[in-house]
């Protein structure tokens, strides 16, 4: 049976663009609270309904590409049945279903077990609404 099952809300303000945000150093800075040297599980997952989560590496435009493909994917235009909010605000309800609203990842020895260039990060393209939280649970 598990010691310890812990969790806290981060909020993230994504601005009023489509974004990509790093989230692995609020993630480190929990589990080196949380975790305190164990191995164990952390989920991170975000209650929202237009945004998911995905593990990619940043910085070297591989956040950018995947804004590009959800654009090439999931055009902003008036194809989409969901009509409220901006034009084509369908789409962002679509995206959870490509980018999940979660993932789950190892702790080992209270750190973030990622391969050389992964990053955990919030893919927001609901331009709409700027305020993100983002769930981080340690289960160890």
């Amino acid at each position: 049976m598990p010691d310890t099952f812990t969790t806290r809300t981060v909020h993230i303000e994504t601005g009023g663009s489509e974004t990509v945000t790093d989230l692995t150093g609020e993630c480190g800075e929990f589990l080196r609270e949380a975790a305190a040297g164990r191995d164990g599980l952390l989920n991170v997952f975000v209650p929202h309904a237009t945004a998911g989560i995905a593990i990619l590496e940043t910085g070297a435009g591989s956040d950018d590409d995947l804004l590009a493909a959800l654009h090439s994917l999931l055009p902003a235009d008036d194809r989409w049945q969901h009509r409220h909010g901006s034009p084509g605000h369908g789409r962002d309800h679509v995206v959870p279903a490509l980018v999940a609203p979660h993932a789950t990842l190892p702790v080992i020895g209270g750190q973030l077990e990622l391969g050389t260039w992964q990053s955990v990060c919030l893919v927001d393209t609901n331009t709409s609404n700027t305020d993100r939280q983002v769930r981080l649970s340690f289960l160890g």
